[in-house]
């Protein structure tokens, strides 16, 4: 019990000073089933055969279906790793170090089914919206139905991030630390609201400090914890997959604070209804594109995209036929021309089939771009500014980073690519798909979400308000009447001359 508290509640460090090990590394091993082998002599002393020794047998696995635990065997003599240091840490605290102190089996030998695993990612993607002492009834929903479905369907797209099932039946340590350290640094985030609830009483209220005299107070309610963790659904967005992106984005960031501010379906695919929905919004945003990859020899419009890009050299990225990929962006949106926007906290990443995220590097800073006038106008993330539009009328392919997706002008066609062997470009390569690949695809739906509440809406309406009161006045303005002083003070009125703005000559 007292282990199932502490690592789940993430205080292994509070209360045991002795552990160094990760809580990455101790969830796997509580998870991890510990494979049999024979004994390294191949033999055991007894009653049968005519020298006195016969083989020992291997003993049968367990059938059991769901979450097996299997006892760590002990084969040979060889050295086994160390202790777990929170399981002595725990026992000394007991005084019974001495009584209960033994060795572990080599992790080399362990592995997590991926059926386990994969009820476990489902566990807790429907407990990662999950507030402190928080009903679980109001999350029941989606484990019926379409929202069982959807919820299999998201935890196959984690799962795949850690192993393929049609090759491998379990998850070695080296990949479950891996892939947690780059793609779901919070996966285990939902652990900590669920055992609070199910270990303390809803009375106790965690941020107060000790010793205060209403100690057995409830705590007022959060009035956040009142509204929907989601206040719309979209095409592409729904609770799956948000908490899907809480496993690599912090999720006081995501639960109850996104608004969807462009949804190609609603408002057209074209960048200047992208323009006007999603540049005035001054927080992070979440660029989301879904679609179905363009068959290998293309015709029609499919035919004018491919052409416009360099020759394919790469295989797609998997067999399935439908992506989705998206990026986590901290700045503004604005238009490009010479360069790109973004940050370090800048990411790139891929939701289905395989869920991946990609950290930026620093080779460059081509994070973002939203080009209207280029040779290659449209939107790209990780690529670098694409060239003026020629003079000459000579067509150029598009400019494709190394790790980047690239949609064009109408939003109709786009392209992923992962050139391993580029040597990088503004994000990482794959950490556990070391080769090659791309995924050219028609786009099915395109949304944005912004990160913010009350306050950034209110900011992008302000914002709208200005932009609407700047162009009614220009309307307004009635040049032509020969008076160039009466004329100079409606510019100037106008917010269009004056200051720094130059507003052309009046003659």
């Amino acid at each position: 019990m007292i282990m199932v508290m502490v690592i789940m509640t993430n205080r292994s460090q509070k209360l045991l000073m002795k552990v160094n090990r990760d809580r990455t590394r101790l969830l796997f091993k509580s998870m991890a089933v510990y494979e049999r082998k024979l004994s390294s002599t191949g033999l055991e002393k007894g009653v049968g055969g005519d020298d006195g020794w016969k083989q020992k047998e291997e003993e049968p696995r367990s059938n059991v279906k769901g979450f097996a635990v299997d006892e760590a065997a002990h084969d040979g003599d060889e050295d086994d790793e160390d202790d777990d240091e929170l399981v002595l840490g725990a026992l000394e605290s007991l005084d019974a170090l001495e009584v209960f102190k033994h060795g572990d089996a080599p992790l080399s030998q362990a592995s997590i089914p991926s059926d386990n695993l994969k009820k476990l990612i489902m566990l807790l993607l429907l407990v990662a919206p999950l507030g402190t002492q928080e009903s679980l009834a109001l999350h029941s929903t989606r484990l019926s139905g379409d929202g069982f479905e959807g919820l299999s369907r998201t935890a196959d797209n984690i799962l795949a991030a850690f192993l393929n099932v049609e090759k491998s039946p379990g998850v070695k340590i080296h990949q479950f630390s891996t892939v947690i350290f780059t793609s779901l640094p919070f996966l285990f985030a939902g652990f900590t609201p669920l055992f609070e609830k199910f270990l303390f009483s809803k009375n106790i209220d965690f941020t107060k400090k000790k010793n205060t005299s209403d100690e057995d107070v409830p705590p007022p309610p959060d009035p956040l914890l009142n509204q929907p963790v989601l206040t719309q659904t979209g095409e592409i967005l729904d609770l799956n997959i948000l908490s899907q992106l809480s496993f690599f984005l912090p999720g006081d960031t995501l639960f109850r604070r996104l608004r969807l501010l462009y949804s190609g379906a609603d408002a057209g695919f074209s960048m200047g209804s992208f323009e006007t929905r999603v540049f005035n919004w001054r927080a992070p945003t979440i660029f989301l594109v879904s679609g179905t990859r363009i068959s290998e020899h293309p015709s029609g419009q499919e035919r004018v995209f491919t052409d416009s890009l360099p020759p394919k050299r790469f295989p797609d990225s998997s067999k399935s036929s439908r992506v989705v990929y998206g990026a986590y962006v901290k700045e503004p949106w604005r238009q490009t021309h010479k360069d790109c926007f973004g940050d370090r906290e800048t990411r790139l990443f891929q939701l289905e089939p395989v869920h991946e995220v990609f950290h930026p590097s620093t080779v460059n800073k081509d994070f973002v771009s939203f080009s209207k006038t280029s040779a290659h106008p449209g939107i790209s993330i990780g690529c670098p500014p694409q060239k003026p539009k020629p003079t000459a009328g000579l067509a150029t392919h598009a400019l494709l980073g190394a790790v980047s997706l690239l949609l064009d002008s109408s939003f109709e066609f786009g392209v992923f690519t992962h050139n391993e062997t580029s040597g990088g470009g503004a994000f990482h390569n794959s950490v556990t798909r070391r080769r090659d690949w791309q995924d050219r695809f028609e786009v099915e739906s395109l949304e944005v979400w912004g990160c913010g509440g009350e306050a950034e809406a209110n900011e992008q309406r302000k914002r709208w308000e200005w932009e609407a009161r700047e162009a009614e006045a220009r309307r307004k303005v009635n040049l032509g009447t020969g008076d160039k002083e009466a004329e100079r003070q409606l510019l100037e009125m106008a917010g269009i001359i004056g200051g720094n703005r130059s507003g052309g000559s009046m003659n």
